[in-house]
């Protein structure tokens, strides 16, 4: 499946989030994620990433695609991330 994955946590939590999420995602923006995940591994990144946020302050939006054969991506100025940032 393909991902989109936002988060708005507090700075002391950044730096963790995002090292978890670019494990799986890859990054296209400040606290933006996108990529094609397993199920498996989607689980895992949740899990992992509750043990790092507080649910009382922080945010994660998940949007889930079954296939991206529909639709288009428009950036307008510089890219950030992108694949080639995949670790």
């Amino acid at each position: 499946m393909f991902v989109i994955l936002v988060y708005d946590v507090e700075q002391k939590r950044v730096a963790k989030v995002l090292k978890t999420c670019r494990k799986y995602l890859y990054w296209v923006q400040n606290s933006v994620f996108e990529g094609e995940i397993t199920e498996a591994n989607l689980i895992k990144l949740k899990s992992e990433l509750m043990g790092i946020i507080d649910q009382e302050k922080d945010s994660i939006i998940i949007y889930r695609f079954r296939t991206t054969k529909y639709s288009a991506v428009e950036i307008i100025g510089i890219q950030k991330g992108g694949q080639d940032m995949f670790l």
